[in-house]
């Protein structure tokens, strides 16, 4: 059910979905904490898509806290779904690791050199530790130990008591027979699983159980601990369920009222924990739109267990700059992790932040993180100057603060991409990069390479493990000596104006005048000549200037931005690079 709320001008997609949250929580149950959920399934490397999945309750749970009220974020690990495939990618993993799919997650092993003890914990171990770095603030449930400890027990009972009920329910989709879509929602393996199973919309809903007819629980075998049963006989009466596995041929009579090795179907299991924790907002990725899709016809089964339906958005695709859609089964897939290596955790809020649920947008992971570094800088200073558009200040609020007080920034906010020429030209001497971000600015020199952190890390990230090396910047041993000497007069005389002003203006502001300003001084204009004073030719000859530039420092016609460039080879080495 989408959340309708009015837009205006001094609001963000956040506060509107707050606004109603509290108006719906106060209606279900006055008094008590807010409850919001997100659902996350440990099946392989959990990836940026899923984050969507927990920050856009997190920022909605956030803004609550911040109003003064109480409110909790449920992360429901869905570690009790079955392993349905060996994902790609993974460290460790070859063919023998198919005799473990129909098992629980938990009752997987670990990828090899782990130091979790089964493959749930594995994966969930990296997100817990990205979540907390982003600052999200989260309650965890194991569906593993809810399931296994009885704590569903009188849910399970009430589920497969009122079975027709709920094949009724069902029912009303599988005639409808819809066009199977690919699965938008980046979270669920569980639903992946179910894709194969034989229920409406491609989703298994428990209908095929032998002969009992439609049974909305599935016992994990327990001989081989896979899920590939088939419920036999039940006794309304007694509890007394009997099955067999396909899988080893195992067959054992359990009564359901004492049995805790199995699990709700997924279309029973989530509406279920709806109504069990009480949950008012809970988002859903776009597959959920379609009819008989697990969120729609939650909303109907989620009465039989006396609950209501969460509000929440669809939310959209997350993308990755220059990858196909994102697939934990794939392998190689970008985690936060991953991208917390290369930014700053407030910029990975902001990007969720600053987009509301149903608009896809992109991270990136290529040159484009430079511009993105940019545009968040521009908008720090905005927001510092009073200068910002209210919608932007409080995405931005959103990304540097929690309720409970700010995220860790770095200290000396240099341009990102400034700090990723330096890390590349210096290639790990930190000597070598303090003396170049020294003069950037000598009248504020850095005193120690620890002010431009963590940004001046994450750059250097991105360099090495993300820049191809036939991109990365290599510093000329020894001068061109064959191009200096086939040079014309007018390039000759330009770069003896570059060598001549070089001690004057060795900063960044002052070389970078200096760079732009030589094809104009040569042209017969001033240095400080605008865009506007000067003809078209002059764009012309500057980028001919800087690529003889390049071709003398580093061999190519393009590098890193020649004022850091300079900076980074010394004034000495420009020198004699330049043939002075």
């Amino acid at each position: 059910m989408p959340i309708v709320a009015q837009s205006t001008e001094t609001t963000d997609w956040v506060s509107r979905f707050a606004d109603e949250v509290i108006e719906e929580s106060e209606r279900r149950a006055p008094g008590k904490p807010v409850v919001v959920a997100s659902g996350l399934s440990p099946s392989g490397p959990i990836h940026l898509g899923n984050l969507r999945e927990v920050m856009t309750p997190h920022l909605v749970a956030d803004e609550i806290r911040r109003r003064g009220h109480q409110v909790r974020h449920l992360i429901s690990w869905d570690d009790y779904d079955r392993y349905r495939k060996v994902p790609a990618g993974i460290a460790g993993v070859d063919d023998g690791w198919a005799e473990h799919i129909g098992k629980p997650l938990t009752s997987v092993p670990a990828p090899a050199g782990s130091a979790y003890p089964n493959w749930a914990e594995h994966f969930k171990a990296a997100m817990v530790e990205s979540l907390a770095e982003l600052g999200v603030e989260f309650d965890g449930i194991s569906q593993t130990a809810q399931y296994t400890s009885g704590v569903y027990r009188d849910q399970v009972l009430h589920a497969v008591a009122h079975r027709a009920d709920i094949d009724a329910i069902l029912d009303q989709y599988r005639t409808k027979k819809t066009p199977a879509k690919q699965s938008q929602k980046p979270v669920d393996e569980a639903e992946l699983e179910a894709a194969e199973g034989s229920g409406a919309a491609g989703e298994d809903d428990g209908s095929s159980s032998g002969s009992v007819g439609y049974f909305p629980y599935k016992p994990y075998c327990g001989n081989c601990e896979k899920d590939l049963t088939t419920v036999t006989s039940y006794d309304d009466d007694t509890t007394e369920l009997t099955y067999a596995c396909t899988a080893c041929g195992f067959s054992e009579t359990v009564r359901l009222n004492e049995f805790n090795r199995g699990k709700l179907v997924w279309k029973v299991d989530w509406p279920m924990r709806w109504a069990y924790e009480g949950v008012v907002f809970e988002p859903s990725g776009v597959d959920h739109s379609s009819p008989g899709s697990s969120f729609q016809v939650g909303g109907q089964i989620v009465g039989i267990f006396g609950g209501k339906q969460p509000i929440g958005p669809m939310y959209a695709f997350v993308g990755i700059s220059g990858m196909a859609k994102m697939s934990s089964s794939r392998g190689g897939v970008p985690t936060p992790a991953d991208a917390l290596k290369i930014m700053e955790p407030q910029i990975l809020r902001w990007l969720y932040a600053r987009r509301r649920p149903n608009q896809s947008f992109k991270i990136a992971f290529d040159q484009e993180i430079q511009r993105l570094y940019d545009e968040w800088d521009k908008l720090d200073g905005k927001v510092a100057e009073g200068a910002a558009l209210p919608a932007d200040v409080a995405a931005h609020s959103r990304a540097v603060r929690t309720a409970t007080g700010e995220l860790p920034r770095t200290a000396r906010t240099l341009p990102y991409r400034t700090l990723a020429s330096v890390a590349d030209i210096t290639a790990g001497h930190e000597d070598q990069a303090l003396r170049i971000l020294s003069e950037l600015d000598p009248s504020d020199p850095l005193g120690t390479l620890d002010e431009a952190r963590p940004r001046y890390d994450k750059a250097e990230a991105w360099i090495n493990t993300h820049v191809p090396a036939d991109q990365r910047t290599i510093v000329r041993e020894e001068p061109d000596a064959e191009l200096l000497k086939s040079l014309d007069e007018a390039s000759q005389q330009s770069l003896r104006l570059l060598l001549d002003g070089l001690a004057d203006h060795w900063s960044l502001d002052g070389l970078t005048h200096l760079v732009y300003g030589v094809p104009k001084v040569q042209a017969g204009f001033a240095a400080d000549a605008t865009p506007k004073e000067l003809p078209p030719e002059i764009k012309t000859a500057q980028r001919t200037f800087f690529a003889l530039l390049y071709h003398l420092l580093v061999g190519r016609d393009t590098g890193p931005r020649l004022p850091t460039l300079l900076l980074a080879v010394g004034q000495e080495r420009v020198r004699a690079l330049l043939g002075q």
